[in-house]
């Protein structure tokens, strides 16, 4: 068998852990979502273990549940990513950071103007994670009295990145002569304005941000509907995928790839990370109590509440040791209510038993020692169901700790990781080319 390729890792962090029951293990630092000393400890500890990108995700609004289950929960507030995360720039060298930004709610000067000039602080690591925004709370925090249909979120995030993109190629890359002697600044025959007048957006521009040191930030893309999968062939350099299995993800990654070989892009400009939630133990016995631990942490109101949400409709009112009823379709995520269907038709799960694994993590885990868990990532890379992975750490700090010292060292021994960064960017890290200037072919 020839030597599979390297395996990319990105830290999914919400800015800490995904598991509702992890702020109460024993050791964890419950109050780290809102403590930059912790925050820069894990960035740095990341770069220790020569991750690609701390990835952070975001909301728009308090999560969607109720109070009962609201109270419950670590992650009911967070930092702005985008006055996080150059913050971090600041005390790490090579980590790649990632940001959600929404395509909903936010308008595309906006965005283009935070990202770039994230890329020009951390000299070169930013990415852009596109999202159209599932949370139908959010929608009440931006003047509107519903949520934007499902449909129509997709294509007016579609336009958004071209109007973003476009603005990151406002200016040559060679625009900014600074001839002291002359008194010019710039070249004005290489700045573009933009002018773009579409069916959701009008933007003059140009952007009053140099151009991004990478040409533009890594463009990242978590949807699993038929259009986020779309869009993704269309648009992403990195999918955040959510396939809770080895065959989900060989399907997953085939389905992508090929739709990017039919737009005429190369499959290898787009990285697939399945999210991983990593529980580590000296033995495969000590690793599975401590996942019977985090899931014990986890009250049942917000096991409900977890599953109300991924279902897009109120599960307060099911019988809980009966099976999940027949459920509507919704304007929230399609993808995350269908996982959560086939999750339950697969193990034949009661609502309770579903509302347990969901508040805890119901996606894709491993559970085991550092080896098995190399073997884990070492099959679904060879085997084409990924090119690496987003952790998710059971806990913060020692699930961190655990992944950085015992299972990053096993990657190396192999082979399936670097020991050193090649480069200073995220694009670097990612082995994705810098793309031309569609204004200035530079």
């Amino acid at each position: 068998m020839p030597k599979p390729h390297q395996l990319h890792l990105g830290a999914f962090l919400r800015p800490t852990t995904i598991h509702t029951g992890a702020w109460r293990y024993p050791g964890a630092l419950p109050d780290a979502n809102f403590n930059f000393a912790h925050l820069k400890r894990f960035a740095q500890t990341l770069e220790r273990g020569c991750f690609d990108a701390f990835f952070m995700a975001d909301h728009l609004a308090v999560l969607n549940m109720p109070l009962e289950a609201l109270k419950r929960s670590h992650t009911v507030t967070s930092f702005d990513p985008m006055t996080l995360l150059p913050a971090l720039a600041v005390v790490t060298e090579r980590l790649g950071l990632i940001a959600t930004g929404s395509t909903t709610f936010d308008a595309p000067y906006h965005v283009a103007r935070r990202f770039a000039s994230l890329d020009h602080l951390s000299n070169g690591r930013a990415g852009w994670n596109i999202v159209t925004t599932s949370n139908p709370d959010a929608a009440l925090n931006f003047g509107l009295e519903e949520h934007v249909d499902h449909a129509d979120r997709y294509r007016r995030g579609r336009e958004f990145f071209d109007v973003v993109t476009g603005l990151w190629d406002s200016w040559a890359d060679d625009a900014f002569v600074r001839d002291a002697q002359n008194g010019l600044f710039f070249d004005p025959g290489k700045l573009h304005v933009l002018n773009h007048k579409g069916p959701h957006f009008s933007v003059r521009g140009p952007l009053n941000v140099a151009r991004p040191v990478q040409g533009w930030p890594v463009i990242v893309q978590a949807g699993a509907s038929e259009a986020g999968r779309q869009l993704a062939a269309e648009t992403a350099e990195v999918i955040f995928a959510a396939t809770p299995t080895l065959e989900d993800g060989r399907r997953f990654y085939a389905d992508v790839k090929g739709r990017m070989a039919r737009l005429g892009r190369d499959p290898d400009a787009l990285k697939i990370l399945p999210g991983a939630f990593v529980v580590i133990g000296d033995t495969d016995a000590e690793a599975r109590d401590t996942r019977a631990r985090l899931d014990a942490l986890v009250h049942e109101q917000s096991g409900l509440a977890a599953l109300s949400i991924a279902l897009g409709h109120d599960a307060s009112g099911f019988e809980l040791d009966g099976p999940l009823p027949d459920i509507p379709p919704s304007n929230a995520s399609k993808s995350g209510r269908e996982r959560v269907l086939q999750l339950a038709a697969r193990e034949g799960l009661t609502v309770r038993q579903l509302a347990q694994r969901l508040g805890g993590y119901a996606g894709l885990a491993m559970v085991g020692t550092p080896r098995g868990i190399a073997d884990q990532m070492e099959e679904w890379l060879i085997t084409e169901a990924c090119d690496g992975f987003n952790v998710m750490f059971s806990h913060v700090p020692g699930g961190l700790d655990d992944f950085v010292d015992k299972v990053v060292p096993e990657l190396q021994r192999r082979g399936l990781l670097r020991r050193a960064y090649s480069g200073p960017t995220l694009r670097d890290h990612l082995g994705l080319r810098r793309p031309p200037n569609r204004f200035f072919g530079g």
